[in-house]
């Protein structure tokens, strides 16, 4: 049986909770969630979506049911949607994960006392369902926390309808439009017309030391199961995932961070082996300059180089889903393959503005122009993939299958210029033709067209001539004398031997000419100068790249540099918030985080370089 409500909140009727007495009562009328700079955001994964947690308790973004799914939570970009649990009164903010898992633990320190929220989607997650669980825990004195439950659907386009009330269990029930919503834990809650402009449950909840109260939202596609919300069997179902999930990685120089990283990766990872580039779009790059992107995609060089890292750290999972994914994109699309692809391997839609105003000095951007490109680095990069996997005896016949046909493709298209890694216009990018012959030469190794591949490799790398600068160094392209921190990869990767002239005077150029204080920018903005090289500080039209950051401390390492490579992979590591997440740019000069969050390949550098790094200098398999 349910109880019908208008929109009139309700006077408290009783306690609830884990222990008594827990008092919950109508909550006073509350501003929109505001957003806050991004190193004070946490993410919440369960491989089909993510949530950003702000500092304040506020869920501000979540799609649903997939990644690149309509937001049901959008105040991050400035819409109505949202879900709080916020302490009232004055308070200071901190937090952490649980050691190898996406399960985050607000903290507050207020006038009273010492509180938790303790939140995580429940993991494994469920393509056409998600549950978020938040476990509030008074540690020390009283607390008093104010919450509200104000989703909005289709980017704030539907609120709440059809709000209703369980009086069996005090479940609360709505719609989103075509989503279903069931709010456990809240029975007393009262629904409000929401200062959101939508419908809007609220209450508030008071606990002494040692209390604690569960809150259970779930999510839905489909009618739910008639069963019990259970806190406690979906924590430890959620628990259990994430330790058989997240591996040790003690070899590594930051186990900590390292196994951080791959539990973002893995968070960031569907059950189609999918992974998406961040969790978020329209988080500015650099404010007011246009560069706003959606990234709730699957670029498959991105999970190239995640299979590269999960390799070189024996954790194979990640390794075979980028091997899966990979491989299907490649054997579906053939020489027609784009770059990026849902996470369920679909087309990626033309990029539109939506009706959020979006993140201070962002747009609000869906869709990503990237997936008309023709990037040739793709093709190779899938063949390292494919070759690693191979020397761990992980690629199956299909596998083999997909590297011909990338192999086929690179004999092709190698001389049609192409928008290359950082997705510019079409040149003959140097870097996409080496990451071409560092996989044609990998691959080799293992297939019966080793000659065919290897003389196709030959003929790639002299045509490079047009790229080598008259310093000696590689230059971007035959038309670009500039220096490039992609550059350093075909010597990480094998195209050209560390000790190559070439592949050491690119790395002193990347240190020299684009490198601030242990920040690595991806390549100068300024016009191509007339001169032998180009020189300066690196301009601040855009954040240092942080990937670029862990390339060239991989590089340092690779030439013996022990001291210089930790140098840089220690000051970029540390180039993140509380959470300990990465976006695509830092800011050297306000230190703040800029773009999407969490950037998947940053955390793929990371993962891949603490291992790297573990190794002594000169070891063959650094």
């Amino acid at each position: 049986m349910t109880e019908a409500h208008t929109g009139t909140a309700e006077a408290p009727t009783g306690t609830t909770g884990r222990a008594d007495p827990i008092g919950l009562t109508a909550p006073a009328e509350a501003a929109v969630p505001q957003p806050h700079v991004l190193r004070e955001y946490a993410l919440l994964a369960d491989g089909e979506r993510g949530v950003l947690v702000g500092p304040r308790g506020e869920l501000a973004w979540m799609c649903f049911p997939r990644w690149d799914s309509p937001a049901v939570f959008s105040a991050l970009l400035g819409g109505r949607g949202h879900y709080s649990v916020t302490p009232t009164g004055r308070f200071v903010w901190g937090g952490s994960y649980d050691p190898g898992t996406l399960v985050w633990n607000s903290r507050w320190v207020t006038d009273g006392g010492v509180v938790e929220c303790r939140e995580a989607l429940a993991h494994p997650g469920d393509p056409d369902r998600a549950v978020v669980l938040r476990r509030i825990r008074c540690l020390d004195g009283e607390a008093e926390l104010t919450v509200r439950l104000a989703p909005a659907a289709d980017f704030g386009a539907r609120p709440m309808t059809d709000l209703r009330r369980d009086s069996a269990s005090g479940d609360w029930t709505a719609r989103l439009g075509h989503v279903r919503l069931r709010w456990a834990g809240a029975g007393d809650a009262g629904p409000r017309p929401g200062g959101t402009g939508g419908e809007e449950l609220g209450t508030t909840v008071r606990l002494r030391a040692g209390q604690s109260h569960d809150l259970v939202l779930e999510l839905a596609t489909r009618p739910s199961a008639p069963t019990r919300l259970d806190p406690d069997e979906l924590w430890r179902r959620t628990e259990d995932a994430w330790t058989r999930t997240v591996p040790d990685l003690d070899t590594s120089i930051a186990p900590d961070d390292a196994r951080h990283a791959y539990a973002v990766l893995r968070g960031l990872t569907s059950g189609s082996s999918g992974m998406v580039a961040a969790a978020t779009l329209g988080l500015p790059e650099r404010a007011e300059e246009g560069r706003n992107y959606d990234y709730r995609y699957a670029w498959l060089r991105d999970q190239c180089y995640v299979g590269q890292a999960a390799a070189v750290n024996e954790a194979f999972p990640l390794l075979d889903d980028a091997v899966r994914f990979v491989a299907e994109r490649v054997l579906d699309d053939g020489p027609g393959l784009a770059p990026v692809y849902t996470a369920d391997g679909s087309p990626v839609p033309d990029e539109q503005r939506i009706a959020l105003p979006g993140y201070p000095g962002g747009a609000a951007v869906v869709g990503n122009h990237a997936h008309r490109q023709f990037q040739l680095d793709t093709f190779g990069e899938a063949l390292l993939l494919f070759a690693t996997a191979t020397g761990h005896g992980r690629l199956d016949s299909e596998g083999f299958d997909a590297a011909a046909t990338a192999a086929d493709a690179i004999a092709g298209r190698w001389q049609e210029p192409d928008a290359g890694v950082w997705e510019l216009d079409d040149r003959r990018w140097a870097h996409s033709r080496l990451t071409c012959v560092a996989g044609l030469r990998a691959m080799s190794a293992h297939t019966r067209a080793a000659c065919r591949w290897r003389d196709l490799a030959d003929r790639i790398a002299a045509s490079l001539d047009d790229c080598v600068h008259p310093t000696g160094r590689w230059q971007r392209a035959p038309q670009d004398p500039r220096v490039d921190g992609a550059l350093l990869l075909p010597a990480i990767r094998g195209a050209v031997p560390a000790a190559d002239p070439r592949s050491r005077a690119t790395l002193r150029a990347v240190l020299s000419d684009l490198t601030d204080d242990g920040y690595v920018h991806r390549y100068r903005h300024d016009p191509p100068a007339a001169g032998p090289d180009a020189g300066g500080d690196p301009d601040p039209v855009e954040g240092a790249f942080l990937v670029c950051g862990f390339w060239a401390a991989m590089a340092e390492h690779q030439q013996g540099h022990a001291v210089s490579a930790a140098r840089l992979f220690e000051r970029n590591r540390a180039a993140c918030g509380p959470p300990g997440l990465f976006t695509e740019e830092y800011d050297g000069t306000q230190r703040q985080l800029r773009g999407n969050l969490p950037q998947a390949f940053v955390h793929a550098g990371m993962l891949e370089a603490s291992q790297r790094l573990a190794r002594p200098v000169g070891d063959a398999r650094a």
